[in-house]
């Protein structure tokens, strides 16, 4: 799927998606679900062909043809595989979507959800040719209602900008992603954006570190928003524990599914940390899943859950999810994930496609 428009991180810039889709079916029900890996290795250790392997022959093998009680129990059947938690989220989701679907109730509401009608939105700006660019983006989101402005930072792309950003939106809700682009050493360049009173700077040092950023966290005014590192409940809980940030992202994917992402969501709430659900460039299926996590209590701050046509001239859902004016998204009363899945467009993008049966 070609994105709208080119969508750059520290770790590099994005044209297009290639998705892999999970469908699971019993009873003539299907319920779905999105792998939310890259096409590269970089945002973790998953991508896109390594996950479609260890679905077809790890995951999928240990959940066909088992009886599950309820879709929560899903996730234990492959908790034994090391890491690969997108690969296992995937599957997970789209079982969790079946269940809803059979029981005629919306995602949302299976999954414990909907404190609120409504899920405040934001949006995440990758980093631009110019501070022109960058500050033209920001005025359209801004007019298209979004409540929160998130903009990726990278050494040398970071103080500067968002100097010139608070100086042309000195009152907006802003906050900085830098996706594990620094170290210790820049800790005071890092101090140096609490002058920007920003609401997080968002997993600034290693994916997998925890400690250092306990040290950074003492160092800073501004609360540190973990995402990479945080893969479980109890890494989160051993997070906030030590100090190491004050807000966390939760993504689906990235905790291998529902199941875990409501346990991390529970001891975030536990310790009165607030959470907000990050986004992987998701197709509608894997952005409508993350409606429903949103309505969970915790999620308090707008998340970067934002419409579809942001990223995609056509969706794989209908209708595509669309933002109010106000900066929210309403949420659907319809079974499951509350969209129906455009199945003339998947078959017009789809590259690959293996079917699996009980045997």
């Amino acid at each position: 799927m070609p994105l709208v428009q080119f969508f750059e991180t520290s770790f590099g810039r994005t044209y297009s998606r290639d998705i892999i889709l999970v469908e699971v079916e019993s009873g003539g029900i299907s319920g779905w679900g999105e792998v939310v890996a890259g096409e590269n290795p970089f945002y973790n250790e998953e991508w896109t062909d390594s996950a479609w392997l260890i679905l077809r022959d790890f995951v999928a093998p240990r959940v066909l043809g088992f009886e599950f009680a309820a879709a929560a129990d899903v996730a234990s059947r492959s908790a034994h595989i090391r890491g690969h938690n997108m690969a296992r989220g995937g599957l997970e989701a789209a079982v969790w979507d079946l269940e809803a679907r059979m029981l005629g109730v919306p995602l949302w509401k299976h999954i414990g959800g909907g404190d609120r009608r409504e899920i405040p939105c934001g949006v995440s700006i990758g980093i631009q040719d110019s501070v022109d660019q960058l500050l033209g983006k920001i005025d359209t989101e801004l007019k298209a209602g979004y409540q929160r402005i998130k903009i990726k930072i990278k050494p040398g792309w970071d103080l500067d900008i968002i100097r010139q950003v608070r100086k042309r939106f000195p009152a907006i809700k802003l906050m900085a992603d830098a996706n594990s682009a620094y170290t210790l050493a820049d800790i005071d360049r890092l101090r140096a954006l609490d002058e920007f009173y920003l609401m997080m700077i968002e997993q600034p040092l290693a994916h997998d570190e925890i400690i250092d950023h306990v040290k950074l966290q003492a160092a800073l005014q501004t609360p540190v928003c973990l995402d990479e590192c945080i893969r479980s409940a109890h890494q989160a809980e051993q997070a906030i524990r030590m100090g190491a940030c004050r807000i966390i992202n939760i993504k689906l994917g990235r905790v291998g599914g529902f199941t875990e992402a409501k346990r991390v969501h529970d001891v975030a709430r536990e310790h009165n940390v607030p959470v907000w659900c990050g986004g992987m460039l998701e197709a509608g299926v894997g952005r409508a899943h993350n409606i429903a996590l949103s309505t969970l209590p915790g999620f308090v701050l707008p998340g970067d859950v934002s419409a579809s046509k942001r990223y995609w001239e056509r969706d794989i859902i209908q209708p595509a999810v669309e933002v109010t004016p106000r900066g929210t998204i309403e949420i659907c009363d319809e079974p499951g994930f509350g969209y129906e899945v455009d199945r003339a467009r998947i078959r017009e993008i789809t590259v690959r496609e293996e079917t699996l049966n009980i045997t």
